[in-house]
């Protein structure tokens, strides 16, 4: 498991760096001395292992957070290479234009034809700007429901993977339409015929996640956060300040256990040691399994089974208290005071 020279590690990970600093330091030595040292090196690597497992088995909200922006990680394209065969990808919402934030088309999964769906941010600065950090406009919700359609048309499957710190909040996003795209989105997502998967691999944040959000079974991986809005703006809303975005994460209960304790989520899925940008093919590899599993168990549905299953499941989130009806109650009136009739004296 030799270091790439590009990897770039978080706060929390520096033992790790250390431990690769170490190993490349005796493989130096190795090479200047001609001594073997593999024995020394390879114990180095089990304890890069073991230090991988330690810091992510108590990761604090926040650091999942971090996690999930790891800059090494993988995205929406990675996994679609990794998981899936003969990907064609479709462009364009048929009105404005092409989103680049927003990716989509027809591959082979486990040779079964589905349409992919998800968000994609760039691997380095330009691409990154090209892709809009992940961060779609209204054009890229219609492009992703044209693509759903199409694929309610020919029965396949749909499988969506979410990674976005949230749809475009432009000025130029809100004059196309950014609320009205998203709605739509998710009054549409709950009417299709054909299955459909939601998985979120990274950032899951406000309606931007929401847009490609609705489906009969919704995965997070272990790494990965959803909420509606991000630690940082939730900070600077409450205090001004994004100095508290540590607590702000605590207090917005985000991660992938709190998920599933709310209901909100079907499954967890597990990621590599240390998390998903260690080893993009073991993270694709514990992913693309139960995705395939979930198609087969939602195809013994119905159509009209699996519709009233997703409006029955969404319908059930969330938390509220009803309090009971209280009887109408009828204004009092005053009884308007009695007027003496006022008789002038030239009348009397």
């Amino acid at each position: 498991m030799p270091l790439d020279k590009n990897r770039q590690f978080l706060d929390f990970e520096k033992p790790i760096k250390e431990l690769f600093d170490e190993i490349e330091k005796l493989r130096l030595t190795a090479e200047k001395t001609k001594v073997n040292l593999s024995d020394s090196i390879n114990k180095l690597y089990d304890q890069v292992t073991e230090r991988r497992r330690d810091i992510t088995a108590n990761l604090t909200p926040w650091q999942k957070v971090q996690l999930s922006r790891h800059p090494d990680r993988p995205y929406t394209m990675k996994y679609i290479e990794k998981m899936t065969d003969n990907f064609v990808e479709l462009f364009g919402d048929r009105n404005v234009k092409d989103d680049k934030a927003m990716i989509g088309g027809l591959a082979q999964l486990d040779g079964e034809t589905i349409m992919v769906i998800g968000q994609q941010k760039g691997t380095n600065t330009k691409m990154r700007q090209y892709r809009n950090f992940g961060m779609a406009n209204p054009e890229g919700y219609r492009k992703a429901l044209r693509l759903m359609r199409l694929a309610e048309k020919f029965n396949k499957p749909i499988v969506t993977l979410i990674d976005t710190p949230g749809a475009f909040p432009g000025m130029e996003a809100e004059e196309r339409g950014q609320g009205e795209a998203i709605a739509r989105n998710i009054y549409e997502m709950i009417r299709l015929r054909v299955p459909v998967i939601v998985v979120i691999i990274g950032e899951g944040a406000s309606g931007g996640a929401l847009g490609i959000g609705v489906g009969d079974k919704i995965f997070m991986l272990e790494n990965s956060w959803y909420t509606v809005i991000s630690p940082e703006n939730c900070s600077s809303i409450l205090w001004r300040s994004w100095d508290q975005k540590e607590k702000a994460a605590e207090e917005l209960r985000l991660t992938p256990d709190n998920m599933f304790g709310f209901g909100l989520i079907d499954e967890i899925i597990p990621e590599p040691i240390g998390g998903a940008h260690w080893d993009y093919n073991e993270a694709a590899a514990l992913l693309k399994p139960r995705i395939v599993q979930t198609i087969r168990e939602l195809k013994k549905f119905t159509p009209e089974e699996r519709i009233n299953n997703r409006i029955e499941k969404f319908n059930k989130m969330g938390f509220w208290d009803e309090h009971p009806e209280q009887p109408e109650q009828i204004p009092h009136s005053e009884p308007e005071p009695e007027v003496n009739e006022i008789i002038p004296a030239n009348h009397a």
